[in-house]
């Protein structure tokens, strides 16, 4: 019974360290929490990599567009070369892997 009368007496006090330890349990480890934010951050640089390589590769592909388009006779001997296995009778064809 003492120890019912002591919590009547004492609510506000107990209502404070419960909401304290939700608001720091949550504050550490809730789906917004501390733990939650470094893994979205890791997340996010994953991300920003995977965009500048993507990047990259949009970049090279629209310069390999550009040399065809233009019938850049180089790049185009070059492709004919490496895709057909071309050559002329005088050449040697060595493959390389």
């Amino acid at each position: 019974m003492h120890l019912i009368e002591s919590f009547k007496k004492k609510k506000l006090l107990l209502l404070n360290i419960f909401l304290t330890l939700y608001v720091g349990i949550n504050l550490l480890g809730g789906e917004r929490g501390l733990a939650s934010y470094f893994e979205k951050k890791e997340i996010y640089k994953k991300l920003e990599v995977a965009e500048a390589s993507h990047i990259e590769d949009l970049r090279d592909i629209k310069n390999k567009i550009r040399l065809i388009t233009n019938n850049d006779l180089d790049y185009l001997d070059m492709l004919y070369r490496e895709k057909l296995k071309f050559g002329k009778k005088d050449e040697i064809l060595i493959r390389l892997k």
